[in-house]
């Protein structure tokens, strides 16, 4: 799933991934529609964010790439958020609602997305696009960039739904881009084997030799490298402790 790569029929690879936001989204809602005002105040599984502030984050990063297909679809130049400080402006406003209206918001969020993505079609999905931070990417990528955010942060909410719950193909395909992603020089030459599959993955300096194979699930292995999972269960060879991994 790399934004660099040419894609062959782009309505065809919007239209598959879309269909896995839609999925994705309706499991969040569902969890959310279940959330009480105690558990919306209460700490998330990120730091010093409750789960109102996940919940918050997830429907304004809704309306935020909402937004940048509205620039494939239109040519006009329209920024994911204002600012940086306009972004966190916006969560911390919003972290302290009740929980309906938190679940509210997620589902209309999450509508208006899905309306705005069946509005593109041919050239729109290649039309280059940039978010509030990185470079730019393909508007097909956005929708992608919406099914990460809501399948990484579901499992931040802390209410039930797991990295062990993230479907196969997101998490073969998550890997993949994450390990890329970690090729900087900071990073550890490791080479990661899903008893999946078979499939590796390398991450750490291009060209320098793995100095430790990581073995485990794919969903293991994705959960451990974005910091989401301690990796108890990956094996390590030689053995001894998992490779240190700059955050993601």
């Amino acid at each position: 799933m790399n934004p660099d790569t040419a894609v062959a029929d782009p309505d065809a690879l919007a239209a598959e991934l879309g269909s896995r936001v839609e999925e994705a989204a309706k499991r969040l809602e569902q969890t959310a529609a279940e959330t009480t005002d105690d558990q919306a105040r209460a700490p998330s599984q990120l730091p010093d964010w409750s789960r109102g502030h996940v919940l918050t984050h997830l429907a304004r990063n809704a309306d935020g790439l909402r937004n940048l297909l509205v620039w494939a679809r239109t040519g006009v130049e329209t920024p994911q958020y204002p600012s940086v400080q306009a972004r966190n402006d916006g969560i911390e406003a919003g972290a302290g609602r009740r929980a309906a209206e938190l679940a509210a918001d997620i589902a209309e969020s999450a509508a208006q997305f899905a309306a705005e993505a069946a509005r593109l079609s041919g050239a729109d999905w290649t039309v280059q696009v940039a978010g509030v931070r990185g470079s730019g990417h393909p508007a097909w990528f956005t929708l992608w960039r919406r099914l990460s955010e809501v399948e990484i942060h579901h499992v931040d909410l802390g209410l039930g739904y797991r990295p062990a719950d993230w479907p196969e193909q997101f998490s073969s395909q998550c890997l993949d881009l994450v390990a890329d992603r970690f090729s900087g020089p900071d990073c550890v030459a490791a080479l990661l084997v899903s008893t999946d599959d078979g499939a590796e993955y390398r991450i750490g300096p291009p060209g320098q030799p793995a100095t430790v194979t990581v073995t485990g699930q794919t969903r293991e292995l994705l959960a451990w490298l974005i910091g989401r999972a301690a990796g108890n269960r990956l094996i390590t060879e030689p053995a001894g402790p998992l490779p240190p991994v700059p955050p993601w």
